[in-house]
């Protein structure tokens, strides 16, 4: 099966080149992938489980759907050459309401090769041209839910119930790839992200997404050599877009790898800063040393004209492995962007490897006082027992550790009060020696102590990527 940055690579590269790839991939040893065995195998069954065990008590004021998305291969894909960011989508989702759990449920994101495998009908929609996966994350956008895909991939529109409805390119208006990580601006309700192309000089675009679900502007910006761009942040004013020195990588491709993205030391890393509303042409690049991110935790601007921004940073990218992520240090960093001189000032603000940070979304583009974000092991990014908690403005952290072989996911940040930290924090342990999991709702404000509820479910749900709470209101 063709791979999202495969696809799109044999849209540009053309037949020859393909061939090769093609080729040289049938040659592979026929090695194991780590990323398709152990506590990454894939899961082959879709439940649906009720009256499931809570310790503690769900807040009486949830009411809403937790959801996260994950690559689930199917198992026939081509071990050798498989990347732990392809296979096939799988969604996992609680439905909460009334103080109770009233379900668990995983489904696959139907592709056309997931329906197929399943000997179903294709689902409904326009397709990408050249790819219909949905793997990574899980958002709300114009009174709809959307799994999502950076790069090629349209978005895919979910049920209530976590059925696959129809692919969607937002009713015809997508004409670019796009993102996995949407950005809502609360002053305009309007997403924004950051989109590119997985192929060799492939184009970015900022892309803005209406309250209503309808693309406004894809504005081009001019790249070199390819980028991998996964995400981007928002301030009041602009948008950052991060171009670092993860790029394509042709000699991967010919030698058959499906994710040829790899560490290119000749790659200029420097991050953009443009207009929300303004010409592509007009972005100011500030010069940074070389790293990689994958997610910011939020940016905003300083009354000096800098702009601030925390994010975790990883010293370098797919610098060795084709298969997963191998950085040799991960740091949780503030970086001070001075857009006039061209300048980015980085400050480490805490040096455990950790991912996945997140803030109240409702202070997305200003000034926040807390990160939350899952410590990982650095050579695979696979999470630990802990979960942290930054209070950024004070300089301090604390930690809640969910015990021996906890693997946690990306927490959530549900709003309660008006503060940020009047709240919950929401996300999906996994015991895989145990083969359960659960959904844990902590305290904002106190993410040390006893959880506020676990919602158990006695079932093994692998290591997966990016999901939200998404209120009943807004879906």
């Amino acid at each position: 099966m063709a791979s999202t940055v495969e696809s799109a690579i044999r849209g540009v590269v053309g037949a020859g080149f393909a061939a090769l790839a093609g080729f040289n991939r049938g040659r592979m040893a026929p090695e194991p992938n780590r990323w398709m065995n152990g506590v990454f195998a894939p899961l082959t069954e879709e439940v649906t489980l009720e009256g499931l065990e809570v310790r503690g008590a769900i807040p009486e004021a949830l009411d809403g759907l937790y959801v996260r998305n994950g690559a689930n291969p199917l198992g026939i894909e081509h071990q050798p050459s498989h990347h732990w960011f392809l296979g096939e989508g799988m969604v996992h989702g609680v439905r909460i309401k009334d103080g109770k759990a009233l379900w668990y449920r995983n489904r696959f994101v139907r592709s056309n090769a997931v329906s197929a495998f399943l000997g179903e009908a294709p689902a409904p929609g326009e397709r990408h041209p050249l790819t219909d996966v949905a793997n990574t994350n899980v958002v709300a956008i114009g009174g709809r839910t959307y799994a999502i895909v950076e790069a090629a991939g349209h978005p895919v529109e979910l049920g209530p119930d976590l059925s696959t409805l129809r692919h969607d390119p937002f009713g015809g208006t997508l004409t670019t790839p796009f993102s996995a990580h949407p950005h809502r601006d609360p002053a305009t309700g309007r997403h924004h992200a950051i989109c590119y192309e997985g192929a060799p000089d492939g184009r970015v675009w900022h892309v803005t997404v209406s309250p209503a679900g309808l693309v406004e502007r894809a504005e081009e910006i001019a790249v070199a050599d390819g980028p991998s761009i996964h995400d981007c942040a928002i301030t009041e004013r602009h948008i950052l877009v991060f171009d670092l020195p993860v790029t394509f990588a042709m000699d991967r491709y010919l030698k058959g790898y499906r994710f040829p993205l790899a560490w290119n030391p000749r790659h200029p890393a420097r991050v953009g800063v443009l207009g929300l509303d303004a010409p592509g042409a007009s972005i100011r690049w500030c010069a940074v040393d070389p790293c990689y991110v994958f997610h910011p935790a939020n940016a905003f601007e300083a009354d000096d004209g800098t702009i601030v921004c925390d994010l975790v940073v990883h010293d370098r990218m797919f610098w060795r492995s084709t298969s997963g992520p191998d950085a040799e240090r991960i740091t949780f960093e503030r970086w001070t962007i001075d857009p006039a001189a061209g300048t980015v000032a980085r400050r480490v603000r805490d040096d455990r490897p950790q991912e996945f940070p997140r803030i109240d979304e409702r202070r997305t583009g200003r000034r926040h006082g807390h990160v939350f974000a899952a410590e990982v092991d650095t050579a695979s990014v696979v999470a630990t027992s802990r979960l942290l908690a930054h209070d950024v403005e004070a300089g301090t952290s604390r930690a809640h550790d969910f015990g021996p072989g906890a693997m946690v996911g990306e927490f959530v940040h549900v709003p309660r009060g008006e503060g940020e930290l009047d709240g919950w924090l929401m996300g999906l342990v996994a015991w895989p020696g145990e083969g359960r999991s659960a959904l844990m709702i902590l305290d904002a404000a106190d993410v040390s102590a006893r959880p506020v509820a676990e919602v158990r479910i006695p079932r093994r749900i692998p290591p997966g990527f990016h999901g939200n709470w998404i209120p009943a209101t807004a879906a």
